[in-house]
């Protein structure tokens, strides 16, 4: 049962104590539960994220959704997938210095403790990859009470030609902190996940930030070329097999 265990975070081969599971594995249940939902309601902090990304040469933008708090963000899914009123304000100025063949959107999502922890070392992966793709980067988006979806309407008012959303996955036992990343040729509010890409469970234990990178920078190009991502577009990067199509965390 040991060799079993060693291969595996799952919880498999634990044990038992009578009908029940033994003590020890039954409290690394109850802390590992803790730690999600910890996750689920931590703090954001979007001006965080806008300083970091100036340090690596990215100018930001912060916005927020029409879920206002994160009691309404949970309760409500949708009102996380449409812009507040001063945000689309904000994006419609910005949209007006010009638009740019693609837009990445940070999102906390349903683990902003994901962001904090990979988005920031991901970008700069990204950055290189894209760079050396010959890919031109807008203004990163910093968006609070966001879900998937919200990136359709920021790329569309943007004008881009995709959105990247790099968003907290739901957090599991085994990993609170994975992020996730969300591919939409032509976006528009409307969208659904089957014209999405995802490269997921982007995490220390999961799918390292330049893996991570180079996958989706692959994407990135692949789909400005086909003009599609989702069902139409598959993962032919020879980069393992961590990809997704679609799997919204919404």
């Amino acid at each position: 049962m040991t060799d079993l265990r060693s291969l595996t975070p799952a919880r498999v081969a634990l044990g038992r104590s009578g009908a029940s599971l033994p003590t020890d594995a039954l409290l690394a249940f109850t802390l590992d539960h803790a730690r999600a939902r910890d996750a689920v309601h931590a703090a954001f902090d979007p001006k965080l994220l806008v300083t970091g990304l100036g340090g690596l040469g990215l100018s930001a933008l912060a916005v927020a959704s029409r879920a206002g708090d994160r009691q309404n963000y949970l309760r409500r899914p949708d009102l996380g997938r449409r812009l507040d009123a001063a945000s689309e304000q904000a994006l419609t100025d910005a949209a007006a210095r010009g638009a740019s063949p693609l837009v990445i959107v940070i999102g906390d999502g349903l683990s902003p403790k994901a962001v904090h922890a990979h988005a920031l070392r991901l970008m700069r992966n990204l950055v290189t990859e894209l760079a050396s793709a010959q890919i031109g980067v807008g203004p990163v988006v910093v968006a609070s009470g966001a879900r998937v979806a919200l990136g359709d309407e920021i790329g569309a008012i943007l004008a881009a030609q995709m959105v990247v959303v790099l968003i907290g996955e739901r957090p599991g036992l085994s990993a609170p902190d994975s992020l996730g990343a969300y591919l939409t040729f032509a976006p528009k509010v409307g969208r659904t996940d089957a014209d999405r890409n995802c490269v997921s469970n982007i995490h220390r234990g999961g799918l390292g930030c330049e893996q991570a990178a180079f996958k989706i920078s692959w994407l990135v190009r692949e789909g400005l070329a086909r003009k599609l991502t989702g069902v139409g577009l598959k993962d032919e990067s020879g980069e393992g097999t961590q990809i997704a199509i679609a799997g919204s965390p919404d």
